[in-house]
C-alpha cells in the first residue's frame, strides 16, 4: 500500500473519531456507532500495514482535537508507549467524557487488559 493509502486511512479514521465525537455531543448513539464502526475499521487497516500503519496513524498524536489526539493514543499505547500515555496522561487532567475515556485506556494499560493492538 501506498503512502498515500495510508494518509487517507489516517484522515479516515481522525474524521470519524470526530464525527463520532459530534454524534454523541448531540445524543445520536446510531451515527455516532457508524463513526465508530469506519475509524475501527481504519485502525485495522492501518494495524494490518504493521509499524508503516502505526507511524501513519502516530501523526495524529498532535491533532488539535482532544478526541482525536486520545482516540490515536489510545490505540498506540504499545507501539509508542511513552508518547501515547503523555497524550492521554494531558488528556486526563480534564473532566468529562473525553478525559474519562483518557483515564479508562491508562487504567486498562496499567490493569494489563488493554489489548487493542496486541505485539
Amino acid at each position: 500500500m501506498v503512502t498515500e493509502d495510508r494518509q487517507n486511512l489516517v484522515e479516515e479514521f481522525a474524521q470519524n473519531v470526530a464525527a463520532q465525537t459530534d454524534a454523541i455531543w448531540r445524543g445520536d448513539a446510531k451515527t455516532g456507532n457508524k463513526h465508530a464502526d469506519r475509524y475501527i475499521a481504519a485502525f485495522k487497516k492501518l494495524r494490518a500495514l504493521g509499524d508503516p500503519g502505526r507511524e501513519a496513524l502516530a501523526v495524529l498524536l498532535t491533532h488539535p482535537r482532544m478526541d482525536v489526539r486520545t482516540t490515536a493514543a489510545t490505540c498506540l499505547l504499545r507501539y509508542k508507549t511513552a508518547e501515547a500515555r503523555a497524550v492521554l496522561e494531558e488528556a486526563a487532567k480534564g473532566t468529562g467524557l473525553i478525559p474519562f475515556w483518557a483515564q479508562q485506556a491508562l487504567k486498562r494499560w496499567e490493569e494489563g487488559t488493554w489489548s487493542l493492538d496486541p505485539a
